[in-house]
């Protein structure tokens, strides 16, 4: 965030007027708990529909050795945008929001290329075997389990414009998704919570059953070279949930992320929603478990609000690859979940307050399904920008847990309007006042938000973001 001397008194300054700007929106809003924002008719192939406060400023399509491999996962520092894509990683100058462009390009094949950055380090998460460590690879099919390799990469990014490929380290069930956590005060590492998992029901090359375990990474920050696995704690050592027809057995954790600040993490693993104790960052603690053994296939990922007392949970019913925003899944299924955290210390708890899905209906060829977002920053109030695949992108407000309501959306038409094809927004995160997403097939889409109930977000900066690393947007 940008600091001033009289920081203080200008946040106070900016959550009271907020709380009356968005007081005085919130007087003419409709009153019902999630509200269709015009639903219409689903646009058709590549056509783009929206709510007028939500527009479209920029796209760039996908090129070079990206242009037929799937986008991933955003991290950004500074004026550029970190977008992971299953052959490597793509560098965007977004000094100019609306009209951004093509920085770099690193080539380094291996699903899901998850992205996490810290001070001048970029962390590339692989989770495939590969045939070695090094980006000249091709996936494992035929190598001995031993010579198989899946796990991070650390790249020097001191110069954007030309990545340095610094070191791997190797983990068990590979890294499906990670989380970057700074050490402590007087802690010169910074941590990365690797999250994998199997749900083949056998051991597999690399990724033995059974897997209810993360990987923690410890890095040096003064000599990343040095960077190796320093833990890997059991997190259900009494078991976990063992699943059910519909709902996925807990075999390790998909996404998990954290509050530093406030020592806690949140896990979305599988068959469990998880509140840890991170005090000590290589021996998290569970806190509390939920279960939704009704609507929840599939713990997928989580954000905290900004103060930490809430913990949204999504679900990716389907896996990501099936159409699940229509009536016949109906709203509850495949949706966010709200939870408060009630009590204090080892006696919190994560009390179920209501569930939120995009109020529209997709056609029969698009996946749709809850994916990771991220906070807009609005003093006194939680709202959040989502991806929901081919289900496009929505921004809402749960600052009443109960009642959370769609403030806006935009979309793309299907891909296909005669056979189901795979697609849509993988990830859309608020960054220094625009909105950016990384479609699967399509490209690099910028949008802005304007809005009444969200205009003083725009005032607030930061150099880093990591969606799966929060910290309080009021605080320098």
């Amino acid at each position: 965030m940008k600091d001033s001397a009289p920081r203080g008194r200008q946040v106070k300054r900016l959550a009271v007027l907020s709380a009356a700007v968005i007081g005085l929106a919130l007087l003419t809003a409709p009153a019902s708990a999630q509200d269709p924002l015009d639903p219409g008719t689903p646009p058709g192939v590549d056509e783009i529909a929206s709510t007028p406060n939500l527009k479209q400023v920029a796209y760039l399509p996908k090129t070079g050795p990206f242009a037929s491999t799937t986008n991933s996962d955003w991290a950004f520092k500074g004026h550029y945008a970190f977008g992971g894509n299953y052959n490597g990683f793509a560098v965007y100058d977004i000094s100019k929001p609306k009209t951004p462009t093509v920085a770099a390009q690193v080539l380094c094949p291996g699903s899901q290329n998850d992205i996490s950055i810290s001070g001048n380090l970029l962390f590339l998460g692989t989770d495939s075997q590969r045939t070695n460590d090094s980006c000249d690879n091709v996936a494992a099919t035929t190598a001995e389990p031993g010579e198989r390799w899946e796990g991070i990469k650390i790249f020097d990014i001191s110069d954007p414009l030309t990545p340095v490929y610094l070191k791997s380290i190797k983990t068990d069930c590979g890294s499906h998704t990670q989380t970057l956590i700074p050490g402590k005060h007087g802690d010169p590492n910074v941590y990365l919570y690797v999250s994998s998992y199997n749900t083949s029901g056998v051991d597999q090359p690399n990724c033995v059953l059974p897997h209810d375990k993360i990987s923690i990474v410890q890095v040096p920050k003064a000599n990343p070279t040095a960077a190796a696995v320093v833990a890997a704690p059991v997190l259900f050592p009494d078991g976990a949930y063992p699943g059910s027809p519909g709902h996925t057995a807990t075999s390790g954790c998909h996404d998990i992320t954290a509050y530093p600040d406030k020592n806690i993490a949140a896990g979305a693993c599988m068959g469990d929603g998880v509140l840890f104790d991170i005090s000590e960052r290589t021996a998290p603690r569970i806190i509390t478990t939920v279960r939704d053994t009704v609507n929840f296939a599939f713990w997928h990922s989580a954000t905290f609000n900004n103060n930490a007392t809430k913990i949204v949970f999504t679900d990716e019913l389907g896996g990501g690859g099936q159409a699940t925003c229509n009536p016949e899944i109906g709203p509850n299924r495949g949706a966010d979940a709200v939870y408060d955290i009630v009590g204090r210390g080892n006696n919190r708890t994560l009390e179920f307050r209501s569930y939120f899905k995009i109020p529209r209906t997709n056609t029969a060829t698009e996946n749709c399904v809850a994916h990771n977002g991220s906070l807009i920053p609005v003093p006194g109030r939680d709202i959040m920008v989502q991806a929901w695949y081919q289900g496009g992108i929505s921004v809402w407000d749960f600052t009443n847990s109960s009642r959370p309501r769609e403030l806006a959306y935009w979309e793309r038409g299907p891909i296909s309007a005669t056979q189901f094809v795979s697609g849509g927004s993988w990830s859309a995160y608020w960054y220094n006042g625009f909105i950016y997403s990384n479609d699967i097939n399509k490209g690099v889409d910028v949008l802005e938000l304007k809005d009444i109930r969200t205009d003083l977000a725009k005032l607030f900066r930061t150099n880093v973001f990591n969606a799966q690393t929060q910290k309080n947007f009021l605080l320098p």
